[in-house]
């Protein structure tokens, strides 16, 4: 089973504590994901990760943070960003918080890949201050299991709203995805872009990058299992 804190009552939770220190934060973004998929994407896709990483380990999992460093979206319709120094902050406070009663190991599970630079951060600087061993993910593994499953190229090695998350989507929210709605985009990609400050949010039309109608279910249920499987060998062998 998996360990939810906000369904838990404080006593339940010191209990899990005393068996099983170890807990589960995953990070997520509110932005847009083509015409298809939810602007919660990236929190459902981390908060179903997690619950299956608790399955295998008996970690707690706490509540997801729904907002991440989102820049590339800032103008599209829904998307809220936060700095990247103010998201490395919280992610310190969290870890401050959950030292004093117990926990001593922390994993930042990712759901969304701009959020990396500030967890990388936030794992570096809190480490001289705690002794909780922090942990960061996105999706570990991904490399060899995104090549067993995916059949579209990406956008230059970036997946957003595509085969990837889609697959993942219809495992894990299959009644937030709008498969009639998807459609496959792979905007130009300007000489200069990566060493400017072009912003992908200018270049796609439909907020898709890759394909989407490629994507499948069983794709995501199997990408999740070993996702999973990797996650909870890394937590345990530390």
């Amino acid at each position: 089973m998996a360990y939810i804190v906000q369904n838990m009552t404080w006593p339940m939770v010191k209990e899990r504590l005393e068996v099983c220190s170890t807990a589960i934060v995953p990070i997520g973004s509110t932005e847009q994901h083509g015409y298809h998929l939810p602007l919660g994407t990236d929190v459902f896709l981390a908060e179903h990760l997690a619950r299956l990483i608790s399955d295998r380990t008996g970690a707690l999992v706490f509540p997801t943070l729904n907002f991440g460093y989102s820049w590339v979206w800032r103008d599209r319709i829904g998307t809220v960003s936060l700095p990247q120094d103010h998201l490395q902050l919280i992610l310190k406070d969290i870890v401050k918080s959950v030292e004093r009663y117990g926990v001593t190991k922390l994993v930042f599970l990712n759901g969304h890949e701009a959020n990396g630079a500030s967890m990388k951060y936030a794992i570096r600087d809190i480490q001289d201050t705690t002794s909780v061993k922090v942990l960061g993910m996105f999706y570990p593994g991904l490399q060899p299991i995104y090549g067993k499953y995916m059949e579209s190229p990406t956008w230059g090695g970036m997946f957003h709203a595509c085969e990837f998350e889609t697959s993942l989507m219809l495992s894990a929210r299959e009644e937030l995805v709008h498969m009639d709605l998807a459609q496959a985009e792979y905007p130009d990609r300007p000489p200069l872009y990566g060493m400017d400050n072009t912003s992908i949010g200018d270049l796609s039309v439909s907020g898709t990058y890759g394909d989407p109608t490629a994507a499948a279910k069983d794709k995501g249920d199997r990408m999740f299992e070993e996702f999973a499987a990797k996650a909870a060998d890394l937590i345990t062998m530390q």
